[in-house]
């Protein structure tokens, strides 16, 4: 019974240290990071925003071109048939 109290307490111990142990390694691994400059985060920003604006526009004409080429299907088989 009392080699159980020791390993119960042995454990609480490795579990103490090993939460300081991941706090310690946290922090050195913050400390290694490197973060963008304004610069580079303006310039990355308007990329982004230039492709969407890009796409947004291509988007719209695909589909304003689609909506007008199946309009015009839809009339010549309604003429044709006779609806």
């Amino acid at each position: 019974m009392g080699e159980n109290k020791v390993s119960e307490d042995t454990v609480d111990k490795k579990r103490k240290e090993g939460v300081g142990e991941f706090v310690k390694q946290t922090r050195a691994e913050l400390d290694k990071t490197t973060f963008p400059s304004r610069d580079e985060v303006q310039k990355t920003t308007i990329i982004v925003v230039v492709s969407v604006l890009f796409f947004a526009v291509y988007l719209f004409l695909i589909d304003h071109m689609w909506v007008y080429l199946l309009e015009g299907l839809n009339w010549l088989v309604g003429k044709v048939v006779g609806i």
